[in-house]
């Protein structure tokens, strides 16, 4: 095995363990409700020592908040793989349902009570700001690449990122509120419809 290929398969086996303890937090906080999990409740879960876990995060909510900022680095990267003659808000559609669809998300109705961990789990000022950090710039300047414009001295790249940052935030906002409960990705095509579509007034 070749020196890269050593590096890749080391790369992929990190990314695996990133993602076995961001999903063991997230199913010990649905059982348990997140304030009982502890960071060896999701070492024990993930089958690694508490060693290994604070080598990838600095607690539960880094280790929560990674698989959505993973698939946020999934989107960023799908978005600029796209048609460059692509209408902007086709492409970003795609780029934000590609990494969820991919995961099965499409295909996961949540249960009430998962629900209601949901929407504890979106009133935690931790999460909110491990999320929003991530990929704000690369949204910028993947746009402002599609867009011939300047991601620092013109407006447009960074409204619409800030629009995709709202569009996240409504759609897991609505998501944890649904009833019945439905996949995200139906609300997520939802919101972005309306976005494409000017954000038309809702019928009465």
């Amino acid at each position: 095995m070749s020196e890269e290929q050593t590096l890749g398969l080391r790369e992929r086996k990190k990314r695996d363990t990133r993602r076995a303890l961001s999903d063991a937090a997230l199913q010990l906080a649905f059982e348990r409700g997140l304030e009982r999990v502890t960071r060896e409740d999701i070492a024990a879960r993930a089958g690694v020592s508490v060693r290994t876990f604070t080598n990838y995060f600095t607690g539960k909510f880094d280790a929560l908040a990674y698989r959505q900022t993973e698939r946020i680095r999934r989107s960023v990267a799908c978005l600029r793989a796209r048609p460059a003659d692509e209408p902007l808000w086709t492409a970003v559609s795609a780029a934000l349902l590609e990494p969820l669809e991919a995961d099965g998300a499409a295909e996961t109705t949540p249960t009430p009570a998962q629900l209601a961990e949901i929407r504890t789990l979106l009133t935690v000022p931790e999460l909110h700001f491990a999320i929003a950090k991530e990929a704000a710039e690369d949204w910028a300047e993947v746009i402002a690449a599609r867009t011939g414009t300047d991601p620092h001295r013109d407006l447009y790249p960074r409204l619409v990122a800030g629009v995709i940052a709202a569009v996240g935030e409504a759609t897991m906002v609505a998501y944890a509120h649904a009833d019945p409960p439905v996949p995200i990705t139906t609300v997520l095509r939802s919101a972005l419809s309306d976005i494409a579509a000017g954000l038309p007034d809702p019928p009465r």
